[in-house]
């Protein structure tokens, strides 16, 4: 069952009759917004006290880094909503020509990774006309950044705004896992999408809970000594692979590019774990330190070439 407005969830509570017009998807938004910015800011406020992150500047005054948060997040906000917006209609070309206004203002239709590319460069561009360094800053908020993926996409899931996956195979569940972590309808979804049993793949439940992983293994990988850049070149390889994974399970266009078939997020994750491997290598303390890394990163690349 999905509850797009909060009402439905009171209503279905309470057997009330009320429509409050404010979407859940939208209201689980602003929730990852404030958590992931309160979390930003206990990590920003960690690395300034042990002098990893220097003073910034604003008219001429030393002013604590950690007391941008709240701008930083409102800019990295809005422009990552037209971020995702810019890419759900890269994605969907034919259907933005024929509506684009109505792709344009739909409640549905982003893209993660729009949001994320947009949200940093939106961020970064904020963050050095105040003096801030980059690379200690983006290691700072990298855990953040998949908290708050992972409550986004909790909203995604009780919405039903069609980021679902593809039909479920019931005869691949291992009798031991419930049915509802394998397969749902999405009843009452936003989308409007009528999806017949047994369902198809909640793959937002299976991105939150990866995402959540991700966060926990950044938050408590930030406690040991790394160099500048370390942390969020691990967050973009492990976001990168949890994305290529879920993808082959995931209901989106397709790309025909060197004749194989590629969505969006494929192509995007590819580069996200590339960029990843070049920053972990050139930030790792030791040489032992890139071993393990590159150990992880064949045994997920033999993981994703098998889902192929």
């Amino acid at each position: 069952m999905a509850y797009p407005y909060i009402s439905d969830v009171v209503n279905a509570l309470f057997g009330t009759t009320w429509h409050l017009p404010i979407p859940m998807f939208g209201a689980f938004v602003a929730l990852a917004i404030f958590i992931a910015a309160a979390v930003a800011k206990k990590e920003v406020i960690r690395l300034e006290n042990i002098g990893i992150l220097p003073k910034a500047k604003i008219a001429n005054r030393d002013v604590s880094v950690h007391t941008l948060i709240s701008d930083l997040a409102m800019i990295t906000a809005l422009f990552g909503i037209v971020g995702a917006r810019v890419f759900h209609i890269l994605e969907y070309p034919q259907e933005f020509l024929q509506n684009p206004w109505g792709m344009i203002f739909s409640r549905d239709g982003f893209s993660i990774y729009g949001g994320l590319i947009f949200g940093v460069v939106s961020g970064a561009i904020y963050l050095q006309k105040r003096g801030v360094p980059i690379l200690p800053m983006l290691d700072a908020l990298a855990p953040s950044l998949a908290l708050g993926y992972a409550i986004g996409r909790i909203g995604c899931q009780i919405s039903g705004d069609g980021d679902w996956g593809t039909a479920a195979n019931m005869q691949l569940k291992p009798e031991w896992l419930p049915d509802w972590f394998w397969a749902q309808t999405y009843e009452n979804n936003i989308a409007g999408v009528l999806i017949s049993g047994p369902g198809v793949y909640p793959t937002p439940i299976y991105e939150s809970v990866t995402a959540f992983i991700i966060f926990f293994a950044l938050w408590m990988l930030g406690k040991y000594r790394y160099k500048k850049g370390y942390i969020f070149s691990v967050y973009l390889i492990l976001g990168g692979f949890s994305r290529l994974l879920i993808e082959k399970i995931r209901v989106n266009a397709e790309y025909h590019l060197f004749g194989a078939d590629l969505t969006q997020a494929e192509i995007i994750s590819a580069v996200l774990i590339v960029c990843g491997l070049f920053g972990v290598l050139k930030s790792s303390n030791s040489g032992a330190a890139q071993k393990v890394t590159l150990s992880v990163l064949v045994i997920g690349a033999l993981t994703a070439c098998s889902t192929l």
